[in-house]
């Protein structure tokens, strides 16, 4: 039992599937403890209790059909419509399209693929440089993270035993912060550029609101329902699922029929990997917490941490590393369940810690080695990926200063909670 752990680290850098290497920790943490292992089974089955995992499946499934439709391309020709007249506007609209693309697929792969067909060709037109053109487009994968109906958030009120509506609500104004901060460097950035302005006539945006009118209602729809209180988030997901495949497959009939089981079955291939993860490692949070993992992390972190500052340091480096070589999902199922009772002993709010936790690794999106968006973005647009992260690194380094404010100060996450 000795080389266990070593043993398992290294099947997992030679690519064995992570809820194996879990699973097997779990079963051998229970063995050599003695405990029977029908434990594992009981723990993985205890997902069928919580009904807030119904709003996984349903938002993935409404995600992955707007991104099979036409959809991407009315929003983009929606808000250039509206807002292509402010100068420097396209690069906005690109920051606000993705982010909201990314909270309804909660993947800033597919919003880079959907939506970087569009934007790249189109900033490159406005007269905008290429380097910001990619930067901007990669970047924007990231945002959302904080938006409902986001996945990793729903996924981590399901680890945390944190309410999802409070989350959402917590994710607002952090989320924000990061478009803001973007958004205002986007400004800046071009000033000394000759961005045209765009007519836009009265008739053209009459045009594309008819045309978006299918799409206009969803976010207010949804997101409305959610923080109002009116629907509870797995209502809001089978409302959004059912109201998108009735408009993209019945009523614009953007998707046949017939393609509809290849995209559930595609949605589906990452919810159940995602599932398959999240219930194993239920059962091996729980052997973690038995053997007394976060008394001992927190005892260590105790002996360099000397009070909450510090604390937080601490954590958001750790968080950073941990970002760069480990994917959002598994990070949260992974983590959570241990520097969770670690923050409490700070007296951390849970809230507080999600969106810190969430912020941070959204910045894995565009760290080397693992950063998808990064390697995402540099087959869509047949780049090196040096030149993807050199065109990235001005938005990286705001994004991290985003996430040094959203850590430091706990207001911002927890304003609209009380």
């Amino acid at each position: 039992m000795i080389f266990t752990g070593p043993i398992l680290v290294l099947l997992a850098l030679l690519g064995a599937p992570l809820f194996a290497v879990i699973a097997a920790s779990a079963i051998l943490g229970f063995y050599g403890s003695g405990v029977d292992l029908s434990v594992v089974a009981i723990e993985f089955f205890g997902l069928a209790e919580m009904p807030i995992l119904v709003a996984i499946p349903l938002f993935t499934l409404a995600g992955f059909l707007l991104s099979e439709s036409n959809a991407p391309g009315r929003i983009v020709r929606l808000s250039q419509a509206v807002f292509g007249w402010v100068p420097g506007g396209l690069s906005i609209i690109s920051l606000a399209v993705c982010a909201l693309f990314t909270a309804f697929t909660g993947a800033s792969g597919v919003t880079i693929i959907a939506l970087g067909a569009l934007l790249f060709p189109a900033l490159i037109e406005a007269g905008y440089s290429e380097r910001f053109s990619l930067g901007l487009v990669t970047t924007s994968g990231s945002l959302g993270l904080l938006f409902a109906p986001s996945l990793p958030l729903i996924l981590y009120g399901v680890v945390a035993g944190v309410s999802v509506d409070s989350l959402f609500l917590a994710g607002l104004l952090p989320g924000s912060l990061m478009v803001v901060m973007l958004s205002a460097y986007s400004l800046w950035r071009n000033r000394g550029t000759h961005i045209p302005f765009r007519q836009v006539s009265a008739r053209e945006v009459f045009s594309v609101i008819r045309e978006s009118a299918w799409e206009l209602p969803l976010p207010v729809f949804v997101l409305g329902g959610i923080y109002s209180g009116y629907f509870a988030v797995s209502e809001a997901a089978a409302v959004t699922a059912l109201y998108v495949i009735i408009v993209e497959i019945f009523i614009l009939r953007e998707i046949p029929l017939r393609q509809l089981p290849g995209i559930v079955r595609n949605s589906m291939v990452l919810v159940g990997g995602i599932m398959m993860i999240l219930g194993v490692s239920l059962a091996s949070t729980n052997y973690m917490i038995d053997s007394g993992a976060p008394e001992k992390l927190f005892a260590f972190i105790n002996t360099y941490a000397t009070g909450y500052i510090s604390f937080l340091f601490a954590l958001l480096f750790f968080l950073l590393v941990l970002g760069a070589v480990l994917d959002i999902f598994s990070a949260i199922v992974l983590v959570v369940p241990l520097i969770l009772p670690v923050a409490a002993q700070y007296n951390m709010h849970p809230v507080h810690l999600g969106i810190v936790f969430l912020s941070a690794m959204g910045l894995g999106y565009l760290t080397p080695p693992v950063g998808i968006s990064l390697f995402i973005a540099s087959y869509r647009f047949e780049r090196s990926i040096s030149e993807i992260y050199l065109s990235t690194l001005p938005f990286f380094l705001l994004l991290l200063c985003s996430v040094l404010i959203i850590t430091f100060w706990p207001w911002l996450s927890l304003f609209l909670l009380n």
